[in-house]
């Protein structure tokens, strides 16, 4: 049913039981998985040569370490994995990386690593939602 997956990641709670759940479509479907972490530009803006170039380092490598472990765990369970670092908002990049990779389905968290009101959908994934036709699943 899904031979390619995307799993927008943020280092949230409700990511990592994104990145699991992924997993587990990936290894069922014998999958193809993306995993994408998106620097989000409009909380930390463009690096220029200033504090907010040394805060977008962090951010990357922070991605890049999350990112690791994902390819980690999917080698070990024999799943193909890609990822990768961007720039933007992450609803515009993880619906631009969809569309690109002609994904079969996006597994997100139903809140991010900024949404601080438990209960509510987190604005990432209330626009996905909304702008795709491709299945989401909310974890």
């Amino acid at each position: 049913m899904y031979d390619t997956i995307l799993v927008g990641i943020d280092g949230s709670d409700d990511s990592n039981r994104a990145i699991e759940h992924a997993l587990n479509l990936a290894e069922r479907h014998d999958a193809r998985l993306h995993a994408l972490f998106v620097v989000d530009t409009r909380q930390y803006g463009e690096p220029a040569l200033s504090s907010v170039e040394i805060v977008t380092d962090e951010i990357e490598d922070y991605g890049h370490s999350l990112l690791n472990d994902i390819t980690d765990r999917a080698d070990n369970r024999g799943i193909e994995v890609t990822n990768r670092v961007c720039h933007g908002t992450p609803d515009d990049e993880l619906l631009a990386a969809a569309e690109d990779m002609e994904v079969d389905v996006i597994v997100i968290g139903y809140r991010g690593q900024t949404h601080d009101q438990p209960g509510r959908l987190g604005s990432v994934a209330d626009a996905i939602i909304r702008m795709t036709d491709r299945p989401v699943l909310l974890v």
